[in-house]
């Protein structure tokens, strides 16, 4: 049995001290890598505590990766995985490489997900692919997936034909600036960065517009980029009357709303919020991303784009064959299909849902949240001065945490852009109480 004792006069409930003393035997070498675990009932019964405590220590450390299960034979100690680098507190980080990065699009993927991974890849590699160029719009089958996908889960109804693949929303973007007539491209400020110097270097002027101002004007611009689900990054919800003064200002000056709906799916307050393409589709160009709820590295997106917009890009892409790897779509096909994204999200939205409060506890009494918590990340406005503590500290630490004037051009709020979605657990309570060390002038 494992040397483990638990405290009950303690506040701490028993689930957490068994799984924080798990975690003390595998950092102090007690437990190895591959080493099993006593099965709950029999952990359960050394220690004198109901089943169910054991259970929930048990499915803690699963998601955070200290353990992984074989089905029939138990549980082990990050069998076949990397295991978590042990608590280095106050640790000295020379190197960006060395930093655990506390971004904003870093998604959880659950671990015990890990099964239906593999077995899209194994498929893909048991498919015979397209004899020449794939389909300029991208592999139908995906685009009928996908079509369903965003009906159910967004409120958009569109045709498979309707769908373009793409390889990520800034390729998206890319795209669509190549099929717009001339002109400058406002977003919003503080706003998407990747946005940003995608536009800049497809030659056209950026238009900083208040983040949190209505556009009621886009004289002399091609398009608007906006992020109407999430305002990116300071968190608002577009309110109804801003998405009417924007369509109507993109129908008067004939340019397109590009929406970018990064990360929509992982509302934990309200429902998710019907895309702003469902309003009008006709000046409205909706971009979407795997980024987020499958793997950043996958680097596939979709483009529901105006007709005559969509027209022009198949054309284009009919000749140059821009269009995302075949076997990446084949992947997401079988994701899709097996039900492997919808698992994936729930679970990570159960995780941000827990996290976001306990960030917010922590910073709350030294910074103001900027929007409603959502998402996997959350900013925080404070004086530079201290952002740029909690920043340093953060690093001292071991982690990277980014400053919310970076994402600003001519916009002047200060703060901290803090993601928790690509940590575990545990890194979390370490890199949160080095920031409040930071916030707090120590």
């Amino acid at each position: 049995m494992l040397p483990v004792r638990l405290d009950r006069t303690r506040a701490e409930p028993l689930p957490a001290q068994l799984a924080a003393a798990v975690r003390a035997l595998v950092t102090d070498g007690t437990l190895g890598t591959g080493d099993r675990l006593p099965s709950s009932r029999a952990l359960a019964a050394d220690l004198g505590v109901a089943r169910a405590v054991v259970e929930q220590a048990y499915d803690q450390l699963l998601a955070e990766a200290w353990v992984s299960t074989r089905r029939g034979a138990g549980t082990f100690v990050a069998f076949g995985e990397t295991l978590p680098a042990p608590p280095q507190p106050n640790r000295p980080a020379t190197r960006a490489t060395e930093y655990t990065h506390l971004d904003a699009g870093t998604p959880w993927i659950d671990p015990r997900q890990l099964a239906g991974w593999r077995r899209a890849w194994r498929e893909v590699s048991a498919t015979t692919p397209p004899r020449g160029y794939p389909d300029p719009a991208g592999l139908p089958e995906l685009r009928e997936a996908l079509a369903e996908r965003l009906a159910r889960t967004r409120g958009l109804t569109v045709g498979p034909d309707e769908i373009l693949l793409t390889s990520g929303s800034t390729d998206a973007l890319r795209q669509l600036l190549g099929a717009l007539g001339p002109g400058d491209v406002l977003v919003e400020d503080p706003g998407y960065r990747a946005a940003v110097e995608t536009i800049r270097t497809s030659g056209r002027d950026v238009v900083d517009h208040p983040a949190l101002a209505p556009v009621t004007d886009l004289a002399g611009c091609a398009a608007a980029y906006v992020t109407p689900a999430h305002q990116h990054p300071l968190g608002r919800v577009m309110p109804a009357a801003d998405r009417l003064a924007l369509l109507a200002a993109a129908r008067a000056a004939s340019a397109v709303v590009v929406e970018d709906d990064y990360d929509s799916e992982f509302r934990y307050d309200v429902a998710p919020v019907p895309a702003l393409a469902a309003l009008d589709r006709s000046c409205v160009a909706y971009v979407g991303t795997a980024s987020k709820s499958v793997s950043p590295g996958l680097r596939l997106g979709w483009l529901v784009a105006p007709p005559e917009v969509h027209d022009r890009l198949l054309d284009h892409r009919a000749i140059t064959h821009d269009t995302p790897p075949w076997p990446n779509q084949r992947a997401l096909l079988t994701l899709l299909r097996d039900g492997w994204v919808d698992k994936v999200v729930r679970t990570a939205r159960r995780v941000y849902a827990d996290r976001a409060p306990r960030v917010a506890a922590a910073l709350e009494p030294y910074a103001e949240l900027a929007g409603p918590l959502a998402g996997m990340y959350s900013t925080w406005l404070t004086s530079p001065e201290a952002a740029a503590a909690a920043r340093a500290s953060a690093r001292a630490a071991g982690f990277e945490v980014r400053l919310l004037e970076l994402y600003c051009r001519t916009a002047g709020p200060t703060g901290l852009v803090l993601g928790f979605g690509g940590v575990t657990d545990a890194e979390l309570d370490r890199a949160l109480e080095a920031i409040v060390s930071g916030l707090r002038g120590r």
